[in-house]
């Protein structure tokens, strides 16, 4: 088979999201959970490949990156399509410098746009800089990000640390006249040198209008909000119904690594709701204490009646005293290890229904569970949708929503098992 859209997400929690707003946009969508070992099957429109590069080293993200580059060439992608973070996650190392350059080379073109809005989700670029709502980025709680802070609101400054290629913007004024007046501005750029343009969008209407104007370019690298977008070029409109799965009955929990706003938000609103909870803490973790089994133990009492919450998520001020005691990478490793085998634990005694929070936890629970494709279908909030997938934990299919640590309203834990 012969795909036209081929995605390469940086973690799992944007590869559904990305796949979520291309299966609403129009576009058969197939998510594969890493680099598949064999050609796709079925009939699809695009491929979302989803990796878990977003925070390893640049060396290690470049190549899985191009592998999964090479192997979505064979399906017969004709446009590519990086995916990161609506929050632009990285450090001045990279990733996305680096990977978005080395994607640029092996397509042998000398030009692409880079933005992550996604409006939907209150996520805007105007004269360059990243709204979160109404605040700068660097003032959105981002700038506590255990792994990658965000300190710096302006996009050309961002990836100009992170690129030898020069950046530069097409911004909201030209973006207000549509497609062809991007056209020549991306035109105007080329001839000045620009390889990678940033692109302000403050609504779906410039995304749309975006969308043409990309029509044919080897690559795009953006947040999940352009794919709005792209479906049109290949004469796709959204679907008349968005397929709706029916979600696997069982049990249901959260498990919750992220420590961004939102999610302590969310954390905080099913405490106060009187659903039970429970805590882990890094430090009896790096003691050797069973944490894991006690939690399932705690789990065992209550699932019956409910769901369960367990979760990492913490305020800054914790989040420091964790790193400092054990350095960021020890901490945040033992935290997603923990948490995908509570995950593992909780299907093997009947959860169905699984929410993940955070997108590093997200991509250890899944390869934990070991999913390899999964289906989108009902979006619960925008960027999050259920999921279904074949888990051997379960010995079945399992419902699963992987949620990014900013995504979600407060009741989000609550109102997706309504």
């Amino acid at each position: 088979m012969s795909i036209k859209l081929g995605c390469i997400a940086d973690d799992f929690t944007g590869a559904t999201d990305l796949a979520n707003n291309l299966v609403r946009a129009g576009m058969r969508t197939v998510q594969t959970i890493g680099i598949p070992g064999e050609p796709l099957r079925g009939g699809a429109d695009a491929a979302v490949v989803a990796l878990k590069t977003r925070t390893l080293p640049a060396a290690e993200a470049v190549a899985q990156s191009l592998a999964a580059l090479d192997w979505l060439r064979a399906q017969g992608a004709e446009q590519i399509y990086f995916k990161y973070c609506s929050t632009f996650d990285s450090t001045p190392a990279g990733n996305i410098g680096p990977v978005a350059d080395a994607l640029m080379t092996r397509l042998g073109t000398d030009f692409t746009i880079a933005t992550p809005a996604f409006p939907d989700n209150k996520r805007t670029v105007f004269k360059g800089h990243l709204f979160v709502g109404d605040v700068l980025l660097n003032e959105s709680g981002m700038q506590h990000h255990p792994l990658t802070p965000m300190t710096d609101p302006n996009l050309l400054r961002v990836l100009a640390a992170q690129t030898t290629r020069r950046v530069g913007l097409i911004d909201y004024s030209v973006m207000a006249r549509g497609s062809a007046a991007i056209r020549a501005r991306i035109r105007e750029l080329k001839a000045e040198g620009v390889e990678i343009a940033i692109v302000d969008a403050i609504s779906n209407d410039d995304l749309l209008a975006l969308g043409p104007a990309v029509a044919g370019m080897p690559l795009v690298t953006a947040g999940s909000g352009v794919a709005i977008g792209l479906p049109g070029n290949w004469g796709l409109t959204p679907a008349s119904r968005q397929a709706v799965q029916a979600r696997a009955p069982g049990l249901q929990a959260v498990v919750a690594g992220s420590c961004s706003a939102a999610t302590n938000a969310q954390v905080a609103t099913f405490i106060e709701s009187g659903r039970p909870a429970l805590a882990l803490d890094p430090l009896r973790l790096a003691a050797g204490d069973d944490v894991v089994e006690e939690a399932l133990t705690w789990a065992d009492a209550r699932l019956r009646d409910g769901p369960v919450l367990v979760y990492s998520t913490a305020q800054p001020e914790q989040v420091r005293q964790a790193q400092g005691a054990l350095g960021a990478a020890r901490a945040g490793a033992m935290i997603e290890d923990a948490i995908a085998r509570i995950a593992v634990g909780l299907v093997e005694r009947g959860v169905r229904q699984l929410i993940v929070a955070g997108g590093e936890t997200s991509g250890a629970v899944v390869q934990a569970l070991g999913l390899e494709q999964i289906a989108i279908g009902e979006q619960i909030d925008p960027g999050v949708p259920w999921c279904s997938g074949h888990a051997p934990a379960a010995q079945g299919d399992i419902s699963i929503a992987l949620k990014s640590g900013n995504f979600g309203t407060r009741d989000f834990f609550i109102k997706a098992f309504g």
